[in-house]
């Protein structure tokens, strides 16, 4: 297998249908010129686990330089806990476990909302 194609970051966001085009919207003007792996799962790090497994692969294949973890408002994975102090908590909590894992990777937090709208979180 060859591992000599590199990309710059991953973003992790949930599959909602309904941010897709701000992601991209976002993407294209935040990563202009980058190349980066996109995972789309629905609640985006609520399953910590599962995406710390997605950002390994992504480090020892592609051997990404950045993390962009983006959050958004009314997730239905999240349910009625779907709100902003819960989402950043969490933003938080990723971040923490990324940067022990790898702690030069440089990591930034997004929260979007329905209107389009990326808050940047710590």
């Amino acid at each position: 297998m060859s591992t000599n194609h590199n990309c710059d970051a991953i973003v992790v966001c949930c599959m909602d249908f309904r941010f897709q085009k701000y992601i991209r919207k976002f993407t294209d003007e935040q990563l202009a010129g980058k190349t980066f792996d996109l995972v789309g799962y629905a609640g985006s790090t609520k399953d910590l686990e599962l995406i710390m497994k997605q950002i390994d692969i992504s480090f020892r294949l592609h051997g990404i330089k950045q993390v962009v973890l983006i959050h958004h408002e009314e997730c239905g994975a999240y349910g009625i806990e779907s709100n902003l102090e819960r989402h950043i908590s969490d933003l938080n909590r990723a971040k923490a476990q990324i940067l022990k894992a790898y702690p030069d990777l440089k990591v930034d937090l997004y929260h979007l909302n329905l209107e389009g709208d990326f808050q940047k979180v710590g």
